[in-house]
């Protein structure tokens, strides 16, 4: 395990006022875990999309758990799904277990849909 500079977020920032971010968003939330109805950007799986001026996105995932069934198979589904993007020129999709997910990361429609509220 990497040790974490102190005072660096746990989860970077993502690149909120980059003209493609609510593009990268809006198809992270095509995305669905098989096992539960709601995407995986309203479930808190994705940590961090971060676009540089060349317009390659990174993005920085986790899993509702490290056994799931689709662990191997959801990274490739966010890229396809970012990659469509018109101006994407590359994506890399990063699986990360630091922080570990937790319901908290859940959005309200998230937890509303799951009947958490």
């Amino acid at each position: 395990m990497t040790e974490l500079q102190e005072g660096a977020p746990l989860i970077a920032p993502s690149s909120t006022d980059h003209p493609l971010y609510d593009s990268v968003v809006e198809a992270c939330k095509t995305v669905y875990d098989p096992e539960i109805p709601v995407n995986i950007f309203d479930l808190g799986l994705i940590y961090t999309i971060a676009i540089n001026d060349q317009n390659e996105v990174r993005v920085v995932m986790t899993l509702t758990a490290p056994g799931c069934p689709v662990a191997g198979e959801m990274p490739g589904w966010v890229a396809d799904a970012v990659e469509a993007i018109p101006g994407v020129k590359q994506v890399d999709v990063e699986m990360t277990f630091q922080p570990q997910w937790g319901m908290d990361m859940m959005s309200d429609e998230a937890r509303l849909e799951l009947g958490f509220m």
